[in-house]
């Protein structure tokens, strides 16, 4: 995973995405049919666009679509089309997601990316997940981008992805951007990028280790967000922020993700992030994170992280994503 600025500077320039992903000539675009977890991705890009050639490009779509397919049981769409634009460059640069009425993921990568990078990327995995999740509205994309943010990291894990401990190094060093600030007006009202992104995405770590202990380990916020999926189709439907909060609690049999909005929507709540990473046994280590098994909540992060029964890794990065 990039450093939390570099994750900024892409999200930021999503907004030039458009314009970006026509650069190249249109005749220049070859389309490919993949077909993943049932699913099927129309992928078009332009294969000669990339040094790396067009292999590495068709296994990091495979690869991401199957990461998200592994965390929700299956593919958020029956169908989506993947535009990749060429840009100078290295690395994966930003993505947006649309589903009106149609799945659409516009993404931006360098021409000189390689096969390294697409193997450890987070953008395409983090915007796949948006399809899951309906449309609630701007007042809340808090909600949407933080359940990208958070299960982005998780989804690798249980795919092999991603090192169980680079992603709690990645949220001791960015998750408090999500802390609330003077003059804070609670999730609902306060639409900075760390309230968005990180403030959201301590919203699902937060749901979701309190899930696990209602629970008794049964269940976690993963059960709830397939259970919203199943039930509303994802991304092309439109719900208020309360029937997806409502579907999610019932899946589970707790009240966690409708009272914690309660407390987080209009009111600047801080938890005591260190506190409660230190209970799932996560503790500061120079610029890492070392993971211990005597810590009281050791067992729920151990669940948050373990695959479902029946799925199998899949390819992992080459190189640990904090690099």
């Amino acid at each position: 995973m990039p450093p939390s600025l570099t994750r900024l500077a892409l999200i930021a320039a999503a907004g030039a995405l458009a314009s970006a992903c026509h650069a190249a000539s249109p005749t220049a675009d070859a389309a490919r049919e993949l077909s993943v977890a049932g699913a099927s991705v129309h992928l078009v890009f332009e294969p000669d666009a990339f040094g790396a050639g067009a292999g590495p490009i068709l296994e990091w779509v495979e690869r991401s679509a199957d990461i998200v397919a592994r965390y929700y049981g299956r593919f958020p769409t029956t169908a989506v089309t993947v535009r990749i634009g060429a840009e100078p460059g290295a690395g994966v640069h930003g993505g947006r997601t649309f589903a009106n009425p149609d799945a659409v993921i516009r993404v931006r990568a360098g021409r000189d990316v390689t096969a390294a990078q697409l193997r450890s990327d987070w953008v395409l995995v983090h915007e796949m997940t948006h399809l899951a999740l309906p449309d609630t509205g701007e007042t809340h994309a808090w909600l949407s981008e933080g359940i990208a943010t958070y299960v982005e990291g998780v989804a690798r894990v249980q795919a092999g992805n991603r090192s169980e401990s680079d992603v709690w190094a990645e949220e001791l060093r960015s998750m408090p951007r999500g802390l609330p600030d003077e003059g804070d007006r609670g999730l609902d009202g306060t639409h900075t990028w760390g309230r968005t992104y990180w403030g959201g995405a301590m919203f699902c770590l937060l749901a979701d280790v309190d899930i696990r202990r209602r629970t008794q380990l049964r269940f976690g916020l993963q059960d709830a967000l397939r259970a919203v999926l199943r039930a509303s189709g994802g991304l092309a439907a439109d719900w208020p922020i309360e029937r997806v909060l409502h579907t999610g609690d019932q899946a589970v049999g707790t009240r966690t993700l409708e009272d914690l909005y309660a407390q987080m929507r209009t009111a600047p709540m801080a938890p005591d992030l260190m506190a409660l990473w230190r209970q799932l046994g996560v503790e500061p280590d120079g610029d890492g994170v070392r993971l211990t098994d005597d810590a009281p909540l050791a067992p729920v992060r151990h669940a948050i992280m373990h695959a479902p029964p029946g799925a199998t890794a899949a390819a992992p990065a080459a190189h640990p994503s904090g690099e």
